[in-house]
């Protein structure tokens, strides 16, 4: 019998790409990327049933989520097979080349002498729970979510089921991955400079590589720091190992802190006090990947007309995070002058908060809400310029009708846009019941909210008793 004090779990948030879309794949630009409260926990626990070097992978949320690995260390290195059935890239990926990590730094896989069950699970937001409620003949409010059980099985495999955009292979990436080098002693909690670091050059490139390509990188970033503004690091740096025919001595020189090849920064960030995040989910699905390709192809074949916009973007994305951090040393430094500000825009609609704006602290929040603004004016313009559905027309009625509430801050498609997500920022429960009231009766799109906040905490190891649920599912 295996006790909790065998047990190793750690969890990883996932993310929201406040600003930065697109830009973010350059490293002239910066994205402000924040953690949310929804997280992937994975739990490792040694298990002699399975026999030495063999690990056996459950994800219980879905149909057909079970699979197991050989490991054995040999003279030559790290041998790795996988059984026949469904497969899995990314957990397969992470095992593999993080044990390798392990294997060349410690010598040996002494963690898996037992054999290992893995058990990975995601927050409910991650997924849509639509066809859960509706199964309980519950209509989709915050009410009824909060009443689902955690880790709600999704009735789905990998391969069909409905994701929130929340960045669930990063998060479960970057929690396997954590988990593995933290079992193995390779990292240990409280994690250093140098144990996130290497969790985070690791999940970096399984994640790319589990892809078949080095993307930019902000969603393992986020689920690693949390809050931040992010560069990305230069593909360059992968690019020498996404390949199977690499030897483990590269594999680990290339992910060591040490390597200052990476060139990837991370600038902490916090939210001004009184902000509240609200993610909504649309029923309307956007493939990421083919808005991205869309609109890289549109700035390959327009260099001058795009060089312009996302210079001007960029701008814009920039200023709002600087009134981000202005509210927050504001808040700091002057907190009644601060509270006194969010009262008064409580309960006014942000257009119309520079009718009352007489002092310093509201200027500022007016010019957070243009900066904004212009955010979303530059991603419909780039919409109609190539063609691509950043902020479609439908997104725009919604946001709009959004910000007309009393208490509304900022309102926007995360990340890439596209029709599947929004995020909207209030000062009060009054504005949140509201905004939720908005996208309950919206009739052009189903809209329904999802739980999660903004959260700064990165990935951290946790006890198995301080998660609901977790315990029960093992």
């Amino acid at each position: 019998m295996t006790s909790a004090n065998d047990i190793t779990v750690v969890s990883a948030p996932g993310k929201v790409l406040l600003n930065g879309g697109y830009l973010v794949l350059d490293r002239a630009y910066r994205g402000l990327v924040v953690g949310t409260t929804a997280r992937f926990y994975t739990a490792i626990q040694p298990d002699s049933s399975l026999g030495p070097g063999l690990i056996q992978v459950r994800s219980p949320q879905f149909d057909d989520a079970t699979w197991s690995y050989n490991i054995q260390a040999t003279d030559d290195g790290l041998k790795f097979s996988a059984s026949t059935g469904s497969q899995n890239k990314f957990v397969e990926t992470c095992l593999r080349y993080t044990l390798t990590v392990i294997h060349h730094k410690l010598g040996s896989i002494a963690s898996c002498a037992q054999g290992l069950t893995i058990t990975i699970v995601g927050d409910n937001d991650f997924y849509s729970q639509r066809a859960q409620l509706e199964s309980r003949q519950l209509p989709n409010t915050a009410e009824t979510l909060s009443s689902l059980p955690p880790f709600c099985k999704t009735h789905a495999t990998l391969a069909t089921v409905h994701k929130t955009g929340l960045g669930s292979s990063a998060a479960l990436t970057t929690s396997l991955v954590a988990a593995l080098l933290t079992h193995g002693t390779v990292t240990n909690h409280p994690y250093s400079d140098y144990d996130r670091t290497l969790i985070h050059n690791v999940a970096q490139f399984v994640h790319c590589f589990a892809q078949g390509k080095v993307g930019s990188g902000f969603d393992v970033s986020a689920a690693v720091w949390g809050n931040h503004q992010y560069c990305r690091f230069s593909p360059d740096v992968l690019t020498p190992i996404m390949d199977t025919d690499v030897s483990a001595e590269d594999i680990t020189r290339i992910l060591e802190p040490s390597n200052n090849t990476w060139d990837n920064t991370v600038v902490p960030f916090q939210l001004p006090p009184k902000f509240e995040l609200l993610l909504g989910d649309v029923d309307a699905g956007s493939h990421t990947p083919t808005l991205v390709g869309k609109v890289l192809s549109w700035r390959k074949a327009n260099p001058e007309e795009s060089g312009k916009l996302w210079d001007a973007l960029g701008e814009a994305n920039n200023n709002v995070e600087r009134y981000f951090r202005e509210l927050s040393k504001i808040a700091s430094d002057d907190p009644a002058g601060y509270e006194q500000a969010i009262n008064t825009c409580k309960t006014l609609a942000p257009g119309k908060w520079s009718t009352v704006a007489d002092t310093p602290i509201l200027q500022t929040l007016v010019s957070l809400v243009d900066a904004s603004s212009k955010v979303r004016a530059y991603l419909r313009q780039m919409s109609e310029a190539s063609n691509v559905p950043i902020e479609p027309a439908e997104q725009t009625r919604l946001l709009d009708a959004c910000l007309a509430i009393p208490g509304t801050v900022i309102a926007g498609v995360p990340g890439a846009g596209g029709y599947d997500a929004i995020f909207c920022f209030v000062l009060s429960e009054k504005a949140k019941s509201e905004v939720r009231k908005v996208w309950a009766a919206w009739k052009d799109m189903n809209v329904g909210p999802l739980l999660a906040q903004a959260d700064d905490k990165g990935m951290s190891q946790v006890a198995l008793e301080d998660v609901r649920g977790l315990s029960e599912i093992l």
